[in-house]
């Protein structure tokens, strides 16, 4: 089939986006409940010890052990994906999540949050690397780059549905929020029942010997892609988890010591994290158009130099809460907008065969570093006496993305191989 011929899709392939991209909302959603209530979370779980400073060690700490657990599932699901099949593995990335991010609400110290933030992220990096291959894959060649900026505003829009569920649970214990966070088993459930191997993978599957498709990406032929890649991976991850998630501690910062009740709080966080993704989500549609009309490497040097003037801008210059919600949207844009280069380009790195790996790897590898981001802004708090100046610190991580870009290949242009 001339892939470049198909000009719409069947409602098969909506039906793979939709499932897809309804995984990931939900991933976001499971990611950003710990964002919003970190702080009342463990005020509980650390009694006597929850001053700001602690709070912000054993988060950064917390939220470091959810990025090594995303690294490990995004990295071991996305082998599995190669092996086992990217549908199947969909479903258990998602029930695994699902599973775990109720569990959390059932910790009685910090630790155990942290256990069971670890298992959920094994699921949420499963389900990026297994969902975003599915689609590239089964969408015409036509259509596959817009069909990746749809994918990837689901992450947008799981952060809405964080912060809508939690205004609405304003007042509420913290746990009803990561209760609330089990209903993604239903999505796992009817992918289970709806979605079947796109025929690139069943066509490869039969094909190719089953090698050990980790070991290839460090062979010769695709040893640069794959540093690449994880580099690029890596930035935005820091960048993001180091700084712009930290946006619901900024707020707090900023309006807590006056005279507002707890619900008042709640709620200016809520719009903020609103806020921002309304930026965010502009950002992911933006991304696949650009890089089809300037190139893959361009698009990603605009939203590194934007993130880059755009978080210490943020978080430095606004004297106000209005000014804060003014400049979040543009923040969002840049900071968040990049992910929507990883569905487009790390599947065009890799043939079919080792797609999901080479993918998965890619886009999670560099979270093991990026680990060090959230625990090293807690650490800046201690010394710097503000999550402004922390985050804003981390902005300069964006300089190594746009250095790292001089080494990437342009893949504009190219069918999946």
């Amino acid at each position: 089939m001339n892939s470049k011929k198909v000009a719409s899709l069947s409602r098969y392939q909506l039906l793979v986006l939709l499932v897809a991209w309804l995984g990931w909302v939900f991933d976001s959603m499971d990611a950003t409940i710990y964002n919003l209530v970190l702080t009342p979370a463990l005020r509980e779980l650390l009694g006597s010890r929850g001053t700001a400073e602690n709070i912000g060690w054993y988060g950064g700490m917390i939220l470091a052990i959810f990025l090594v657990g995303w690294a490990i599932g995004g990295i071991l699901l996305g082998i599995l994906a190669d092996y086992l099949g990217r549908a199947r593995t969909l479903v258990i990335a998602i029930l695994v999540y699902a599973v775990f991010t109720g569990l959390a609400g059932l910790a009685h110290s910090w630790w155990e949050l942290a256990i069971y933030r670890f298992v959920t992220a094994l699921g949420v990096g499963g389900e990026w690397a297994s969902g975003a291959i599915l689609v590239a894959e089964v969408f015409p060649e036509s259509l596959r780059v817009k069909g990746a900026g749809v994918l990837q505003s689901a992450w947008g829009a799981g952060y809405f549905l964080a912060a809508g569920v939690y205004l609405l649970l304003a007042g509420h214990s913290w746990r009803v929020m990561f209760f609330v966070g089990v209903l993604p088993a239903l999505v796992g459930l009817f992918a289970l029942l709806k979605i079947h191997e796109p025929e690139r993978w069943n066509e490869a599957k039969l094909k190719k010997s089953r090698g050990l498709t980790l070991w290839e990406l460090f062979g010769p032929a695709r040893r640069r892609d794959t540093i690449v890649g994880s580099s690029l991976a890596f930035v935005a991850v820091f960048g993001l988890w180091g700084a712009t998630n930290w946006t619901p501690s900024l707020v707090r910062e900023r309006i807590e010591p006056g005279r507002l009740s707890p619900a008042e709080i709640t709620a200016m966080v809520s719009y903020a994290v609103m806020s921002l993704n309304a930026g965010a989500i502009v950002g992911y549609f933006a991304f696949p158009p650009l890089a089809e009309r300037i190139g893959r490497l361009r698009a990603f040097a605009v939203m590194m130099l934007g993130a880059a003037i755009a978080l210490p801008a943020t978080f430095l210059a606004p004297k106000s809460y209005g000014m804060v919600l003014a400049m979040l949207p543009v923040l969002g844009f840049f900071t968040n907008g990049i992910f929507s280069g990883f569905p487009v380009y790390l599947p065009e790195l890799f043939p079919t065969h080792m797609r999901a790996t080479g993918a998965g790897f890619c886009f999670n590898a560099g979270r093991v570093l990026a680990a060090s981001g959230p625990f090293l802004t807690g650490y800046l708090v201690t010394q710097l006496g503000s999550f402004a100046r922390a985050a804003s610190a981390v902005a300069l991580i964006y300089a190594l993305g746009m250095l790292v870009l001089l080494f990437a290949r342009e893949t504009k242009g190219l069918e999946l191989a």
